[in-house]
């Protein structure tokens, strides 16, 4: 499908931002809805937030909603996550990975419905 990499992670203080990038490479990147999921030490995988293949829909998990944005731009193969208001419970190591499918109009939570993981990024909010 699409081979993804992730960055931007970093270590800041409460209350500060951060911008997180997922580059895709390959001319299929458009076709897919992009999601970004945190894995927190002793913990399972959970979802942050997606954006469809077009960038018109997006959907973000209650916790960082109003903190979190997420945008794409499909002419240079990239999502961004940006962080805002970031909380000590933000801590995690971020992935973002494709839909399994093409062209979809919904978003779906479940790490099963994605594939392509990216290799993860360090997110650290402490002070």
């Amino acid at each position: 499908q699409v081979q993804l990499t992730d960055a931007g992670g970093g270590l800041v203080q409460p209350g500060g931002s951060l911008t997180l990038s997922c580059v895709g490479s390959g001319r299929t990147f458009s076709r897919y809805t992009i999601g970004w999921f945190r894995q927190a030490r002793g913990k399972g995988r959970e979802f942050v937030a997606a954006v469809t293949w077009s960038g018109h829909n997006t959907y973000f998990t209650d916790s960082v909603k109003g903190r979190f944005t997420i945008s794409r731009g499909n002419a240079i193969n990239t999502v961004f996550l940006q962080m805002s208001s970031l909380k000590p419970e933000d801590t995690a190591v971020y992935f973002c990975a494709a839909d399994r499918g093409v062209y979809r109009g919904t978003i779906s939570v479940s790490v099963h419905d994605y594939e392509d993981w990216g290799q993860g990024t360090q997110v650290t909010v402490s002070s």
